[in-house]
């Protein structure tokens, strides 16, 4: 079962406002066939706190605007790595440090990339370049 055509929108809508406030390694990943909680995630990343935290402010703008709130948020102190859950669609916003530690893209691996255009609006699947990535990690 592909995540639903809202969950995709609104995880379009958080990675414009992160690519918006200069996101890095941006990553949209299909996970409703694994997870049974949420359909999407978001991977953000940036390189230091202040980064983060401008993302995270971002995001959480553009997605009350577009109806939603986070019903959870974690990591927000630290800055580090700040989790918002909008339950449908899950932000994590990482150091690149953690983002490199952690390796969350090699984890969800097998999942669906979303394409992101940053200039455009368009959706597209491809499992097999999230894999090739994956694979050369």
């Amino acid at each position: 079962m592909a995540a639903s055509e809202d969950a995709r929108g609104l995880a379009l809508v958080a990675a414009r406002a992160a690519a918006d406030k200069k996101a890095e390694e941006l990553l949209l990943l299909d996970v409703s066939d694994r997870l049974i909680i949420t359909d999407c995630f978001v991977i953000a990343s940036a390189s230091n706190e202040r980064q983060v935290g401008a993302i995270v402010e971002a995001v959480e703008e553009k997605m009350r605007a577009a109806g939603t709130k986070p019903v959870r948020r974690e990591g927000t102190r630290e800055g580090r790595w700040v989790l918002l859950d909008f339950v449908d669609v899950i932000v994590h916003v990482q150091h690149s440090d953690e983002r490199a530690f952690y390796e969350l893209e090699r984890l969800w691996k097998d999942c669906p990339v979303i394409e992101f255009d940053h200039e455009g609006t368009g959706i597209e699947e491809s499992a097999e370049r999230h894999s090739e990535e994956g694979s050369q990690a």
